[in-house]
């Protein structure tokens, strides 16, 4: 089995198939041809929660590997500036990995609506704890924790570059051959690849694994007319990013902060040694040299910038990842923009799928098509939850906010449940029959409830059951801060044996 292209895509994927396969009897070769001279997109540098579950079945330190990718924790995304200003102050509201349920004859979020406490406090603050913890500077692990581990869910900002070094090196000591070739053309017979040519020779192989990012180059060769765009309602379509330095006196911060400006977005990542930031925006509506400069503008005068780099962004998805004997894996399949941090998931989920249907046999079309069905899924439901963020917003300050509502015409599923959803409370059910991989009615709540989309509850409950509720919900916070260390002393702790 041929792995063509490195980065975060092909060592992932590399390191799982590895484990997956060879793990006590060898069931394929697996070649790693990496370019040395193509450098890694990695623009996101945040993950999800559920990155975790690979990390650890994949048998790696986790004190290791944050420390080698100078990662820090993140406990959720802070997303600022998404509707008008209220009462004078600039909107926010938090999407933490988390959503207590202390218990009651109805769910904290119905009971949070019921009691009328949106008057008076932010949706995610009710109901989460990691939307406390953030407050006072701490993140969910606490010296003790065990790997992978801790009191409420969590995920990483790590540097992009570091962690598929770090991959590598991993996946080498397990057994994985690296080649380090740049791949020139691939020779197809009968829509199979049967050999890549590099500057090193030609490798021949039973399966490849298209891991050559936006470029695509084996699964272009065996299927024209096979990419589906999103840009009819998800226009962002480029970004320029700027690695500086932290701000004096700033501390790494556990969240990701996610910020809306004149056509799109900036991001903010903050890892132990420097702060990851950056524009995403769409082209028809300014300049690279116009994005650059609010940006700068936006990070401020004082900013020390170590690196600027402008990327074209192909937003949407294969309509069919996997043909013939190659699968695209990583951007080579698709790609939504990085509001939700959803990049690393996606390569998980498509390296853990690919496991499970290469085991069935040798790629008969039953199983290419169940693979492609199910990738296809994926990346609509994505995209639809994406797409929430934007067509809820209020702004009327530019062409770019005015026409965001418009976009959840273009999503049918979306666009019949938001009326529902102001009738009743979202819930898992709602969601029946859908790809949903990881955002489901918990993440819904977050952004909807955050955009101020609410549903009015037409029953009440007494003062006593709901006081019930939000003090066992206190007592939690309580609980999950008196166990929690400051995120900075974590940090410490970790990045201490470098």
């Amino acid at each position: 089995m041929n792995i063509v292209g490195g980065g975060s895509a092909g060592w992932m994927t590399a390191i799982y198939l590895n484990r997956y396969f060879n793990r006590d009897i060898k069931n394929y070769q697996i070649n790693v041809i990496e370019s040395p001279d193509i450098g890694i997109i990695g623009v996101g540098e945040a993950t999800v929660h559920s990155i975790r579950f690979f990390f650890a079945a994949m048998g790696l330190d986790e004190r290791e590997l944050m420390a080698e990718t100078n990662a820090t924790i993140k406990s959720g995304i802070m997303f600022r500036n998404w509707m008008k200003p209220v009462d004078g102050n600039t909107h926010e509201y938090f999407h933490p990995f988390d959503q207590q349920q202390p218990g009651g004859s109805v769910d904290i979020s119905t009971a949070w609506f019921v009691g009328g406490r949106s008057d008076r406090q932010r949706y995610d603050e009710g109901v989460s704890l990691n939307s406390h913890l953030i407050k006072s500077e701490q993140c969910p692990k606490s010296g003790s924790s065990p790997q992978f581990q801790a009191i409420a869910p969590y995920g990483y900002h790590l540097d992009a570059t570091l962690l598929a070094r770090f991959l590598r090196r991993k996946a080498v000591e397990q057994g994985v051959c690296h080649i380090e070739a740049t791949v020139l053309d691939a020779e197809v017979e009968q829509g199979e690849i049967l050999s890549v040519a590099t500057d090193q020779g030609n490798f021949s192989g039973d399966f490849f694994v298209d891991c050559t990012g936006f470029r695509g180059l084996l699964i272009d060769k065996l299927q024209k007319d096979n990419w589906e765009s999103f840009s009819d309602v998800l226009p962002c379509d480029k970004a320029v990013a700027i690695q500086r330095e932290m701000p004096e006196g700033a501390a790494p911060r556990p969240y990701t902060v996610a910020t809306a400006l004149s056509s799109g977005w900036a991001w903010q990542i903050d890892l132990v040694n420097r702060q990851g930031s950056g524009y995403v925006y769409d082209s028809s509506r300014l300049s690279p040299e116009q994005a650059e400069s609010e940006l700068r503008s936006f990070l401020g005068a004082e900013t020390s910038v170590i690196k600027c780099t402008h990327l074209d962004m192909k937003v949407g998805c294969r309509k069919d990842t996997w043909v013939g004997n190659c699968v695209a894996v990583g951007l080579s399949g698709g790609f939504i923009e990085p509001l939700e941090s959803t990049g690393l998931h996606m390569i998980h989920l498509g390296v853990s799928l690919l496991a499970t249907h290469l085991a069935g046999d040798d790629g008969s079309a039953v199983l290419r098509a169940s693979y492609n069905e199910k990738m296809r899924g994926f990346y609509q439901d994505l995209k639809q939850f994406i797409v929430l963020h934007y067509c809820l917003s209020n702004r009327d300050d530019s062409e770019f906010w005015r026409n965001a509502p418009a976009t959840v015409e273009g999503c049918h599923w979306l666009n019949s449940r938001l009326p529902l959803w102001k009738h009743k409370i979202c819930e898992y059910q709602d969601f029946a029959g859908s790809y949903a991989s990881i955002f489901t009615d918990t993440n819904y709540r977050y952004v909807l409830y955050g955009m101020q989309h609410y549903p009015s509850p037409r029953f009440s409950m007494s003062d006593t059951e709901i006081d019930t509720i939000f003090g066992r919900f206190e007592q939690l916070v309580d609980r999950a801060k008196t166990a929690s260390m400051m995120h900075d002393k974590f940090l410490q702790l970790v990045h201490a044996q470098r």
